[in-house]
């Protein structure tokens, strides 16, 4: 069996947010409102201005997401998603693309565990990762319409999906990697033998500290060690 390494995706491997691009993509495809956006963007701001955290920054893209799906086809959303890849794609971490192309010469099992809607997680894969598996939150549908109900959110608990993913596939965790950037990823570094916490966000830099995890953060076109 192949070593496994499991990845976040936002904030780790893609420079932007993949949840934040596909609503905008669905705006300028005229699928959302423009009050939409003008929503998304006061989200984002708020969160530079730091009036909130990461967190409840993702937290509230969820819910823009849900609140504006109903309605929308399966076909459409493939459709932004790949309008919104096409464009987007190269915009990745220069640590993450090293790490990726080490773990594929060693020959790992790679997989993503994404909270971004799955039609965006799974076309990113297939134009740019190419990793083993991906997975992303799915909404419930009914004759190829999305209903806005959350069916599968593997990110709910981290931890949980990959030990029963580990189980399931009769993995061992022996010279694993995982990589994160936000507390909801806590859970599975937990698991692996190396973890790493890229560019974190203050409550998983201060796991990663207890633990004496690494550390990197990434400046431009710099990388740095933290611990």
């Amino acid at each position: 069996m192949k070593p496994l390494a499991i990845f976040d995706i936002d904030g780790t491997i893609f420079r932007k947010n993949l949840h934040f691009e596909l609503i905008n993509q669905l705006v300028l495809m005229g699928v959302f409102k423009n009050d939409v956006r003008d929503e998304l963007i006061d989200l984002y701001t708020k969160w530079l201005e730091h009036e909130g955290t990461y967190g409840e920054y993702r937290d509230a893209l969820v819910r823009l997401y849900a609140n504006n799906i109903p309605g929308v086809t399966v076909d459409t959303v493939k459709i932004a998603s790949q309008k919104m890849i096409n464009f987007h794609q190269k915009r990745t971490y220069i640590f993450a693309e090293r790490l990726i192309k080490f773990l594929k010469e060693k020959k790992y099992y790679i997989i993503a565990v994404s909270g971004s809607p799955s039609e965006a997680v799974q076309e990113f894969n297939r134009v740019h990762l190419h990793f083993n598996e991906v997975f992303g939150t799915e909404y419930a549908q009914k004759n190829g319409v999305y209903t806005g109900e959350e069916s599968f959110v593997p990110v709910e608990n981290k931890k949980k999906f990959v030990q029963e993913y580990v189980r399931k596939n009769n993995f061992d965790l022996q010279n694993s990697y995982g990589i994160g950037d936000t507390l909801s990823d806590a859970g599975f570094l937990e698991l692996v033998e190396n973890p790493i916490v890229f560019n974190p966000d203050l409550e998983l830099k201060a796991i990663a500290e207890k633990n004496n995890w690494k550390i990197k953060v990434e400046k431009k076109d710099v990388i740095y060690d933290i611990v």
